[in-house]
């Protein structure tokens, strides 16, 4: 078990939106800086293995994913699983502000960090924002996810944008740590109109329905 809290100011409710929500990145950040890179490595093992075994993935031919930042649930062994059992998994490209474009993932050892603060990348070509609609199943990077399927994101908005080309009903798998899975009765996380919620949240600790799985 995990001995770090889960924040969650007095405050909150009484903040605007997005005040709200940077409040609660820089709190959940902090906490998941005091884990160490032993931790951080064997939680990253574990949640390969919740992910790849899950259904939606397991069954899929192609899987859109992402590149993790140090401190976030390591998704290294993921891809590497994925493409052993020949999976074909895209990962984001960042283009210049938000654009938005992915490549196809070719190994671990191809992953390069192009910009400073940015995550690895795979060297292309990249695709377009139309490769997502290819994706069966989509694990997309949160730092906390509420029981209603709320997501809190890093704050740039790339994935609320790139969400709208995915197929219709492609289901969306969020990897955070335990304790950060809120509950949406007692601790929702701030919404805004345009966030998009997630369907399945996976932890070191085992994966649950955020949405109904009839919802889409």
């Amino acid at each position: 078990m995990s001995s770090a809290v889960q924040p969650y100011p007095a405050s909150l409710s009484a903040m605007e939106i997005v005040d709200a929500k940077d409040e609660l990145r820089r709190a959940i950040r902090a906490e998941r800086e005091k884990r160490s890179p032993r931790v951080r490595s064997t939680a990253a093992e574990v949640l390969a293995r919740v992910v790849g075994d899950l259904p939606q993935v397991r069954d899929a031919q192609v899987v859109a994913a992402y590149v993790s930042r140090p401190t976030e649930p390591g998704t290294v062994p993921l891809l590497e699983r994925l493409a052993a059992r020949g999976t074909r998994v895209l990962l984001p490209v960042l283009g210049t502000g938000l654009a938005r474009e992915w490549a196809w993932y070719t190994t671990s050892q191809d992953l390069q960090v192009r910009a400073p603060g940015r995550p690895p990348e795979p060297p292309g070509p990249t695709l377009g924002p139309d490769a997502l609609s290819q994706a069966e199943a989509i694990i997309a990077p949160a730092l906390a996810v509420d029981t209603a399927g709320g997501r809190l994101g890093q704050g740039g908005g790339w994935y609320d944008r790139v969400l709208a080309h995915a197929r219709e009903g492609t289901c969306v798998i969020a990897t955070v740590y335990d304790e950060e899975i809120y509950d949406a009765a007692s601790r929702p996380l701030p919404r805004e109109e345009h966030d998009r919620t997630v369907d399945i949240v996976a932890t070191p600790g085992g994966w649950q329905w955020v949405r109904t799985p009839d919802a889409g």
